[in-house]
């Protein structure tokens, strides 16, 4: 039986021709989160909001999409789902549903049916509980694809990969959606990784639209300190399993968020983060072994 959080749902849709689709998270109650963007072609929406010094900081929902900015418009769905639950952050007009979004590129000429606001909506009707592991190409990992930097004949897939690390102060789950311009470090034929090459100028630069996206769950006590520091080692598991990552065309980020918030013990400022590299590291190994 497989293993599942509690209190955070996972809903997909996927369109027809398994080339696109999203990843929405559900969250119990308005959740305290954090982001880190490394790449330098983000498509995001609401990540103002996590940063040090605003107001809310806190989520009902995350959207790991596909369809590049076209994706976005997933979100509006998200949100239509929540406001007729009732959901969101406190108003003198009434709750407003806070939704954060983040897009791979995968777009293709004969791409078509991108996610849109239904495709969010039918994700959230399909929900289900968190399972612990996870791998495939469903929901914002159906379209994604790996090593493009290395020419089109190179391609391969990527995916929607989820893993979870035990610590002594909580689990920590990891999910990705792994749409990398870079290739696996580890895998056999990693001679032709190198940063040699890369410095060397020796790639073709084939399709160059990439970006790996995800979100960190914190199951133990959490402040907005460990939260973002848990962001920022997921981008470490990422850079220590895909060469070269967070490139210029590459919108990489990590969204983290802690269902129990409150003052963490000491170690856990250590453990914790750990854990976020590790979990990260895990889910793209699984994804690469589809």
């Amino acid at each position: 039986m497989t293993s599942t959080l509690s209190s955070v749902r996972i809903g997909h849709w996927t369109n027809t021709n398994s080339t696109s689709g999203c990843t929405v998270l559900l969250f119990g109650t308005l959740t305290p989160a954090a982001v880190d963007v490394r790449g330098g072609a983000p498509g995001t929406r609401e990540t103002d909001l996590l940063a040090s010094g605003k107001t809310v900081r806190s989520v009902d929902a995350i959207v790991l999409t596909g369809g590049s900015a076209f994706g976005l418009a997933s979100a509006d769905g998200v949100m239509r789902y929540l406001h007729e639950r009732g959901r969101g952050y406190p108003t003198s007009a009434g709750p407003v549903p806070i939704v954060t979004a983040a897009v791979i590129f995968d777009l293709r000429q004969e791409t078509v049916d991108l996610p849109n606001a239904e495709s969010g909506y039918l994700a959230c009707q399909n929900s289900g509980l968190l399972p612990l592991e996870f791998a495939g190409l469903t929901g914002g990992g159906a379209g994604a694809t790996i090593r493009k930097l290395w020419g089109s004949e190179h391609i391969l897939p990527g995916g929607l990969g989820i893993s979870t690390v035990q610590t002594a102060f909580g689990r920590v789950t990891a999910v990705v959606l792994l749409n990398a311009a870079g290739a696996p470090i580890h895998q056999p034929d990693a001679g032709r990784v190198s940063r040699e090459m890369l410095y060397a100028g020796g790639l073709q630069l084939g399709v160059r639209e990439a970006t790996t996206i995800g979100a960190i769950i914190v199951e133990g006590f959490s402040d907005f300190a460990l939260l973002k520091r848990c962001t920022i080692s997921a981008h470490d598991g990422l850079t220590r399993s895909i060469l070269p990552a967070h490139t210029v065309f590459d919108g990489d980020l990590f969204f983290a968020a802690g269902l129990n918030p409150g003052a963490p013990a000491d170690g856990a400022y250590l453990a914790v983060p750990t854990a976020a590299e590790a979990a990260v590291e895990k889910a793209i190994e699984s994804i690469l072994a589809l």
